[in-house]
């Protein structure tokens, strides 16, 4: 959905490619950037990525930006991390696996734990209340990839790392 919401504001058209990916290129202040939709089931979403860092030459890792919900985190809770586990997340850990580091960054959005079944529940759409707060906390995650891009990762932390609803984080997490 952030990359979506990307994709709208530039005014991009996710092209199907020869590897497991839909992909989509823009430039934001001389800056390439390729947005990638993997293709394969969450749990297989590194076979995607490998293709496309193969495929692209991305040598430096510190470039890399995934994107992914968090059920251990609630609902609107944005974590940006420059490396780091996987934390449980399937994709987070095929992305490692075929890698074969921990070393890129990751921003991760709370989608909250109120379930007894996390397939069912990630699968599951949102509810009413977090359906009217979800164009905000899309806005801020596209607005925290651009940061990304173009003020790096340490600044873009200390700015969107937070519940962008202002609500408590767990302090767990």
């Amino acid at each position: 959905m952030v990359l979506d919401l990307l994709a709208k504001k530039y005014q991009l058209k996710f092209e199907k490619n020869k590897g497991p990916s839909r992909t989509a290129q823009f430039s934001l202040e001389n800056r390439t950037v390729l947005l990638m939709k993997p293709l394969t089931f969450m749990n297989l979403s590194g076979q995607a990525v490998k293709a496309m860092v193969s495929k692209k030459r991305i040598y430096d890792l510190a470039t890399l930006l995934v994107i992914c919900d968090d059920i251990n985190l609630p609902f609107a809770e944005l974590r940006l991390r420059g490396s780091g586990s996987a934390g449980g997340q399937k994709g987070l850990i095929s992305i490692i696996s075929q890698l074969g580091t921990t070393g890129f960054a990751r921003l991760r959005v709370g989608i909250g734990r109120d379930f007894s079944d996390a397939s069912d529940y990630v699968l599951s759409p949102f509810l009413k209340q977090e359906r009217k707060e979800l164009p905000l906390v899309l806005q801020q995650s596209a607005e925290a990839v651009e940061s990304f891009v173009l003020q790096g990762l340490d600044y873009t932390m200390s700015r969107y790392n937070k519940n962008i609803l202002g609500a408590e984080s767990d302090p767990s997490h």
